[in-house]
């Protein structure tokens, strides 16, 4: 019976393989391997399905199928022959023609296997002449760009695009390494010409991209120092490329080899701990050397921002931290410390401040206990102390510089530095300072100290005072905008609470308009204008101020335009800011017996302001995606800056999650390249932003076409976030909506089914199948329906004592009219691809007929059409099957359907009484019908 079954399948497949049909044709042969084949008909099988993937083009799959088969019959001459086609089609030229070989041995008369050996030597060939060639036009490319005579040549020009476009593909890069390469382009980077640099720059990017072992060689080559100091020539192109090819060395060393040039790697033996810790030191020796321009400054503090701190905190060796703070702490301060007007010993930039209180931060995020963290504050109240005892004014200022540094990253070291003797002291007499130098280092270290809760109150009783004397009476803009941010920060300190007000009312109001004033004055530099949006980041608690700034298309256009600029500190305050004018914190609604209880008590109460109630959000949404609110956030996921840290874009995403809450608005929002911006907000940053970000993806991904939407590869991009919805630690909604988005995703092709059975999603999906809450357990069903017709999957439901086909007939029978649809479409779809499956359908429960008559008699058409086709598949699958359903009611039924209207149902019904008659368990009536 199963050698008869085996062989009918076999020819079935044949069939459909003939007719071009080689999906179905691999299905056949599948299902004939699940009935205990012979070995021998298992090779016939197995080679079968490798003709067929090799029509699919999937040669990976077509080598594997042919390799079994030649494991269970080493001379299956059809087998090593197609084995020979997918290794072909798959590059691997040297082992398809030892299969040919073996071919032409076995039949030696055979004209076809003559001709492939021919071609595939041919190819062989050619390969070889080209490599060999290859070899040629790498030294040409060499003369031609160190040859003095054709300076500034358009020749020169393409020799070098040709040299970095070889060295992108690794046999490519490798070709240019073993001839000499590395030492060429050392003479190409002693040239100091900006192109010639940049183009040996960037194919040493190609030569050391994932590959440990060239990455040694090259920097034993030209010497780490060389090119560390790159990244502080003036020429900003040269620049970044260096800190480029020094970001692909930091990742060779760390990672290794992820797809090494096979037989090359390990050449060379090496210690990575040693080399990545050379590399660092001469970044740390970059930060205080004099002459190195504050761009490449910024380079070397993004540099050590990547590559220090460790990636997880499961991770438990953070010796590199510890190693770069004994070794560098100081240094990071000493750029932290200096200004940027006028210039010091050390040229900075707008951003070197920032950056290196970022590093500092991650550095002592990244401490694991007490003592070490002891050890940092030591070493930065050390640092503090010596500019502050002895140095004069000018080291009181170098000193106040530092703590405001502090305060910007980790403020527990900036908390402990306010605390130094003299310290706040120090700052509020330089506020009163005549030079402009002094007050602005004054104000600014006020300021950040009037963010923290320890220094508030201090601040609030001595420091309000002059900070609005400052800002009355202040000659310069520089400083009266620094003390409105100072005003705005001591202003919001209810934040949201309405009844928390520090000011008297309308005096935020007044402060915020000043600050959009300030904002949208073009004459005053980007450095100073982002203090403007550090006050309205702390004004814009306060719902007023959020209704009046919407209201102004001029301050909103100066923002956004503000944001895409070169001041890349903005970033985190127009995040803010966007945030508290889209509502999109986080607040959890009081419990009303506890608020009665706290009013019994006279504890005080939050109070909402009457502005911050929905409707009013929703009218704010609008206005800022009117106003183009999208691009600017896009440019800003953009930024490649240490300045867009976790926090920022965890800020990031939660604004975007408030922008496509409503339905209507979210097509605006994927035609200004929200999607793609979303995207590795959804993948970086903190748990809750990268959440954030993944649900604002499944709200796209439900309402809009996917494939519109996340064009080209970026769709599978899409999965892995949506997939991170499923955990347990998200909320009831965000599983719906990621369940939802991954039912849209797998009804739309197979390599899209197979990303998510690779996210390793389905046992979650079936988990939520067994959910209380209706809308869930639907919307899960609904998911598995559409990835059953994968074949892994189909293959889950066939497996014996797998209960899962039970829970999709049950379901069948469920009242929920949406549920049923989903459950009765996967059994219609696994009935069809999976015969076997319709004879356990009456053992998972001896509802089984009622349930199938309840569908066919159901008013709604879908569901009948389905209940039909699945009976269709039960009767042709077994005429003992069609004996107990033609036994039962369902012959009734099934006439009666027969009879009616045309249609899907009326086909499928006519279709099983004909079958019924084939197989002799009715007649039909004396009018044939």
């Amino acid at each position: 019976m199963t050698a008869s079954s085996v062989e009918q399948l076999r020819k079935d497949g044949n069939e459909l393989f003939k007719c071009g049909d080689y999906e179905g044709a691999l299905t056949a042969y599948t299902q004939a391997l699940g009935l205990g084949a012979t070995p021998q008909d298992q090779a016939i099988l197995h080679r079968n399905r490798a003709a067929c993937h090799l029509k699919l083009e999937d040669y990976d799959k077509a080598e594997t199928e042919a390799s079994k088969a030649i494991e269970k019959d080493g001379g299956d001459v059809k087998a090593l022959y197609r084995r020979s086609q997918a290794l072909e089609k798959l590059g691997r030229l040297d082992q398809a023609v030892l299969d040919l070989q073996r071919c032409v041995s076995l039949e030696p008369k055979n004209k076809v296997f003559q001709e492939a050996l021919r071609n595939i030597a041919g190819q062989i060939q050619e390969k070889v002449s080209y490599m060999s060639s290859t070899d040629a036009k790498v030294e040409q490319m060499f003369q031609i760009l160190l040859d003095p005579q054709e300076k500034g040549t358009e020749k020169k020009q393409k020799a070098s695009q040709n040299l970095v476009v070889l060295a992108r593909e690794d046999a490519g890069a490798e070709k240019i390494f073993r001839n000499n390469g590395v030492q060429l382009l050392q003479r190409l980077l002693d040239t100091g010409e900006p192109d010639l640099m940049l183009a040996a720059l960037r194919t040493l990017v190609g030569i050391c991209s994932e590959h440990q072992s060239r990455t040694v060689a090259t920097l034993s080559v030209l010497g780490t120092r060389r090119v560390v100091s790159i990244l502080g020539v003036e020429n900003q192109a040269v620049s970044l490329a260096a800190c480029h090819l020094l970001q692909v060395m930091f990742d060779a060393l760390k990672e290794g080899v992820k797809k090494g040039f096979r037989g090359k790697e390990g050449a060379i033996i090496v210690d990575p701990a040693r080399e990545l810790k050379v590399l660092i030191s001469n970044l740390l020796e970059l930060l205080t050397e004099v002459g190195v321009s504050g761009q490449g400054r910024d380079s070397a503090l993004t540099l050590l921002i990547k590559v220090v701190p460790r990636k997880s905190p499961k991770d438990p060796n953070n010796s590199l931290t510890l190693w770069v703070i004994d070794q560098g702490l100081k240094k990071i301060l000493e750029v932290g410390s200096s200004v940027q007007d006028p210039p010091g010993e050390l040229t900075v930039t707008a951003n070197s401040r920032m950056s290196a209180s970022i590093l500092l931060s991650k550095l002592f995020d990244d401490l694991k206990c007490d003592a070490e963290r002891e050890n940092f504050h030591r070493l930065c109240e050390n640092y503090i102390k010596s500019w502050f005892e002895g140095q004069g004014l000018a080291g009181k200022l170098r000193a106040l510089q530092t703590v405001s540094c502090l305060l910007q990253g980790p403020c527990d070291a900036g908390n402990r530095a306010l605390e130094l003797s003299g310290v706040m002291e120090s700052v509020i007499a330089l506020c009163a300072s005549e030079q402009e130098e002094e007050q602005l280092v004054a104000v600014e270290a006020l300021i950040h100290a009037a963010g923290k809760a320890r220094r508030a109150s201090f601040i609030t009783a001595n420091g309000v005072s002059l900070l609005k004397d400052l800002y009355r009476r202040g000659e310069k803009d520089s400083i009266r905008i620094r003390a409105l941010v100072g005003l705005c920060k001591l202003g919001s300190a209810g934040g949201t609470d309405f009844s928390m007000k520090q000011f008297a009312e309308g005096s935020t109001l007044k402060l915020a308009k000043q600050c959009r004033k300030w904002l949208c004055n073009d004459q005053i530099d980007a450095g100073t204008r982002r203090w403007a949006v550090e006050g309205l980041a702390y004004l814009t608690f306060d719902a007023d101020v959020k209704e009046e700034f919407v209201e102004d298309e001029a301050a909103l256009k100066a923002l956004f335009q503000l944001s895409k600029s070169e001041e890349r500190s903005v970033l985190f305050a127009v995040a803010s800011a966007l945030v508290n004018c889209t509502n999109s914190y986080d607040c959890e609604e009081p419990d009303p017996k506890m608020v009665e209880l706290a009013k019994y008590a006279k504890q005080h109460v939050p109070e909402q302001h009457p502005k911050d109630k929905p409707s009013f959000v929703r009218a704010r949404v609008k206005k800022l995606l009117a106003a183009g609110v999208v691009s600017a956030m896009t440019c800003m996921v953009k930024t490649e800056s240490p300045v867009l840290t976790s926090s920022c874009r965890e800020l990031l995403s939660r604004v975007f999650l408030a922008l496509v809450e409503e339905f209507e608005d979210r097509g605006t929002v994927v035609a200004q390249g929200g999607g793609k911006a979303l995207l590795p907000l959804a993948l970086e940053g903190t748990d809750v932003g990268q959440t954030k970000a993944a649900q604002a993806l499944a709200k796209l991904t439900i309402t809009s076409n996917p494939e519109m939407t996340f064009p080209g590869e970026r769709i599978y991009e899409v999965v892995r976030p949506l997939v991170s919805l499923l955990h347990l630690n998200c909320s009831g909604l965000q599983n719906f909506e990621a369940l939802m988005a991954l039912t849209n995703l797998a009804g739309i092709s197979e390599k899209l089914r197979q990303k998510i059975l690779k996210e390793r999603a389905v046992p979650m999906i079936e988990g939520y199948m067994f959910e209380e809450h209706e809308m869930i357990r639907r919307a899960a069903t609904e998911c598995m329906c559409n990835l059953a017709m994968s074949t892994e999957v189909q293959d889950l439901f066939e497996a014996t004592g797998s209960d899962r086909l039970k829970l999709l007939v049950l379901y069948s029978g469920e009242d929920d009219e949406l549920l049923r649809r989903a459950a009765a479409g996967g059994l219609a779809m696994l009935t069809s691809t999976r015969p076997s499956l319709c004879s356990r359908i009456p053992q998972v429960t001896t509802h089984w007929l009622e349930i199938l008559q309840a569908l066919l008699l159901s008013p709604n058409q879908e569901l009948q059409h389905r209940g039909a086709v699945v009976v269709l598949n039960m009767v042709e699958a077994s005429s003992e099957i069609a004996s107990t359903l033609m036994e039962s009611e369902m012959l009734e039924i099934l006439s009666v359907l027969a009879k009616g209207k045309e249609s899907p149902v009326m086909r499928a019904a006519a279709a099983c009484l004909g079958k019924a008659v084939e197989y002799g368990l009715i007649r039909p009536s004396q009018d044939g019908k």
